[in-house]
């Protein structure tokens, strides 16, 4: 798959015709959840059948978290996760377009002809029911419609994908996962929850209490919070490490620190420093807890180790 960055509206009259047609969808992706892959799998299938390429085109950072930082939803996943989630589903190329002030004062309209048209060739469309584009979100389906003949494109509006009466969204899996319900969030995305990221140098107290841990900065606020039994896998290797790890500000600690990913793993030893890790959720122990000493954390951290191992040997033995 094809990663290409980079503003495509440059004016209507500068603009360059791109070198081929494709079929496009529109959106963020975030967490690439069923309803989403529903949909980049009508995008491949309908690109391969016109024989034109398929292309995904979305947004870094995410538009609300441009307009209200603070107010912006958790972000399910970074964007080298949502582009390994859409490379699993055979689209040809992705898009990334950066959300700025330029990008948010283009016009409905514009992004109609400099965005879509002149700017990836855009032959057959894909968008939800409820897209919303354009500076001041003016333009919707019933614009791209009146725009499909004018700009030379076929427009198809993707049904919602429903599970248990409920929409499959970014939402409801954000809701699920700050609930602590990993089963539901399991339905809603097709598979367990994941993050990863690199492994940084953090202040050793894990190692100190007899835990070491591989700490993950979070450069955004996490979706879910507290302690949880994880999986883990290296990158480059196919070894699965079965674990403990904590989602949060550590409030015994440090109150005041942000976000951190911390993961203790059984039976490894060696540095991790550097190397990326993807930890998967299966099953959340309990809420982050402030103590009133190390002890007390460090009592608190084996019990959580200890719940952790039994549940991986109730998983074997059922």
């Amino acid at each position: 798959m094809d990663v290409t960055h980079g503003s495509l509206a440059h004016g209507a009259r500068s603009a360059r015709r791109p070198e081929s047609a494709l079929a496009v969808t529109v959106g963020s992706f975030d967490g690439v959840h069923r309803g989403h892959r529903a949909m980049l799998e009508r995008l491949v299938a309908k690109g391969r059948a016109l024989g034109i390429g398929s292309c995904v085109l979305t947004f870094e950072p995410h538009p609300r978290e441009f307009f209200a930082p603070a107010a912006a939803p958790a972000r399910l996943s970074r964007l080298r996760e949502k582009l390994e989630r859409i490379a699993e589903t055979g689209v040809d190329r992705v898009h990334v377009l950066r959300f700025d002030a330029q990008l948010a004062a283009l016009s409905a309209e514009a992004f109609i002809a400099e965005v879509l048209a002149q700017g990836l060739g855009t032959r057959w469309l894909l968008v939800g029911r409820d897209f919303r584009f354009g500076a001041g979100r003016r333009g919707d389906c019933a614009l791209l419609e009146a725009g499909a003949g004018r700009h030379g494109y076929v427009l198809e509006a993707m049904p919602d994908v429903t599970d248990a009466g409920e929409r499959v969204s970014s939402s409801a899996v954000r809701a699920a996962l700050a609930a602590g319900d990993l089963e539901r969030a399991r339905e809603l995305l097709g598979r367990p929850y994941m993050m990863s990221g690199r492994v940084a140098h953090g202040e050793k107290l894990g190692r100190s209490l007899g835990f070491p841990t591989a700490n993950i900065a979070l450069r955004r606020r996490p979706p879910l919070a507290g302690i949880f039994v994880v999986e883990a896998e290296l990158e480059e290797a196919q070894r699965v490490m079965q674990g403990v790890a904590s989602v949060g500000r550590r409030p015994t600690v440090r109150p005041d620190a942000a976000p951190l990913l911390e993961v203790h793993l059984f039976d490894f030893e060696g540095t991790l420093y550097g190397r990326h890790l993807r930890v998967t959720f299966l099953e959340k122990l309990r809420e982050e807890q402030k103590y009133e000493g190390l002890e007390a954390l460090r009592a608190a951290i084996a019990r959580d180790a200890a719940r952790a191992a039994d549940f991986f040997a109730r998983r074997i033995h059922a």
